[in-house]
């Protein structure tokens, strides 16, 4: 089959590209911007197209012969407030650019919307079910209340709540009940209803076998990892200072939190259907579900991420045209040291920066500057890194975006999505020297008016300690 994706560099189409390759079919993914493409299992059977639906001008003439469409874009992560006016705009788009071919169905998945009173994220999700449902394209509705896997975000928050809090004090909707359901079963329903006719112009509500409150969910993760946590619910915490609960102790951003807040004081239970039988599927419980993804994670299998997507901090497309940092109006801290002979392995050192490895040299203070940053607002030191072994262009590294990724040529470049006044780069590369090879460092800011400047002549004292320590442990002989 030819098979068009949208959403292929998000959590779930990440996940369904290389099982449909797998089965043989010719892919044609939509991205927004093909320099975070990079796709690991590069295949004469995937077609990359860059395509913004937000943008009229930027939407690309599609293959006729297209069999099915999956439908996966959302905006849930990245907006607080009205997200259902460019989403509702995305879709008629698509449909538009989908109904020139001769596709045969539309696949959309969407969220559980049983409830009479919905929060704005999954009213949204409705309207955009409702507006492919009026192509001319029969559709098949796929409705999914959690998902569990390594990296979606239910996953790590609550991952992050477990890990962190021995002791939880927390929202009374944590006795909310939903239906979670592994990320395999959801690809295993995505795949399976493809051209079957009996699936056309209906729904299907999906989920595991077992309804469980969040905190049942938080009891369960934690007895999976052997651990023992209190958890007391009060009744005083608003949305608002809810949203805060999770914004601090997780790696979540605040547009996330108050979204998720949003849809948590509602229950989301599947109706009963057979397409599970139908398919034959096999539910996975949330136990298997969290050790399998607890597996994926220590293994350093980690297929995707919602923290590498660019809405998880609202940071801008544009910076992946950026492999080059700029050099006027600039403040730079640039060090060297030698690695001759050690190349290699200075180099995985550089590699395996960040997340549980930490930056080598003063991470109390990294995590101080972690824990100031959420207080602003920003994204925190939170989020670690998503592959323990590798770095990808667009890749999430604590409050990092990596914009270069070049290991044969060892030049790392990380932009800086912290909040700042000012814009910031971090870059390490290993070049070759009169004496042998060195090991550049070099910190760049450029400041943002008068403030930007002050900023960067307050933390220089800091900067000399930090970036230097760094650089030295970086070249440490073995």
């Amino acid at each position: 089959m030819k098979i068009l994706i949208t959403g292929a560099n998000g959590y779930i189409g990440r996940r369904l590209i290389p099982v449909l390759l797998e089965q043989g079919h010719e892919l044609f993914c939509c991205v927004r911007d093909k320099a975070r493409f990079d796709w690991r299992q590069r295949h004469e059977r995937l077609h990359t197209l860059e395509v913004d639906f937000l943008k009229s001008e930027s939407l690309a003439e599609l293959p006729r012969g297209l069999d099915v469409a999956f439908y996966l874009i959302h905006s849930m992560n990245s907006v607080i407030g009205d997200f259902a006016a460019p989403e509702r705009q995305s879709a008629r788009r698509f449909c538009a650019m989908v109904e020139s071919t001769d596709c045969r169905q539309i696949i959309y998945l969407s969220g559980i919307v049983n409830e009479k009173q919905l929060s704005t994220h999954l009213s949204s999700r409705l309207a955009v079910e409702q507006i492919l449902r009026a192509s001319r394209i029969p559709c098949t509705v796929l409705r999914a209340g959690i998902v569990v896997g390594s990296g979606s975000a239910s996953f790590e928050i609550i991952r992050d709540l477990v890990e962190k809090l021995p002791v939880m004090i927390a929202p009374k909707w944590l006795q909310t009940r939903s239906q979670p359901i592994a990320i395999r079963n959801v690809i295993q329903f995505l795949t399976g209803v493809m051209l079957r006719q009996e699936t056309f112009n209906r729904d299907f509500d999906i989920g595991g076998p077992e309804i469980l409150t969040y905190r049942q969910m938080l009891t369960q993760f934690a007895e999976v990892r052997g651990l023992r946590r209190l958890i007391i619910t009060v009744p005083v915490m608003t949305p608002r200072l809810s949203s805060y609960w999770l914004y601090f102790i997780t790696s979540t951003s605040f547009a996330l939190a108050a979204n998720l807040v949003d849809s948590m004081k509602i229950e989301i239970i599947p109706r009963k259907n057979d397409l599970a039988g139908q398919l034959g599927i096999t539910l996975i419980t949330y136990r298997q579900a969290v050790a399998l993804a607890l597996e994926r994670i220590e293994s350093g299998n980690v297929v995707s991420g919602w923290k590498d997507s660019f809405a998880s901090s609202g940071a801008s497309l544009a910076l992946m045209h950026s492999a080059n940092v700029p050099e006027h109006g600039c403040f730079k801290d640039r060090r060297a040291r030698p690695v001759t002979g050690r190349g290699e392995t200075v180099w995985q050192r550089v590699w395996s920066i960040g997340g549980d490895t930490g930056w080598y040299y003063g991470d109390w203070l990294w995590e101080l500057r972690g824990i100031l940053d959420k207080m602003a607002g920003g994204v925190g030191l939170n989020r670690g890194r998503t592959h323990v072994r590798d770095i990808e262009v667009g890749d999430a590294l604590d409050f990092w975006r990596v914009l270069v990724a070049d290991q044969p040529g060892k030049r790392l470049l990380l932009f800086a999505e912290m909040r700042l006044p000012g814009e910031a780069w971090l870059e390490f590369q290993i070049v070759p020297a009169e004496d042998g090879d060195q090991l550049i460092q070099t910190a760049t800011f450029r400041p943002r008016g008068v403030f930007g400047r002050f900023y960067w002549y307050a933390v220089l004292p800091m900067h000399h300690f930090i970036f230097n320590g760094m650089i030295d442990a970086l070249t440490r002989p073995d």
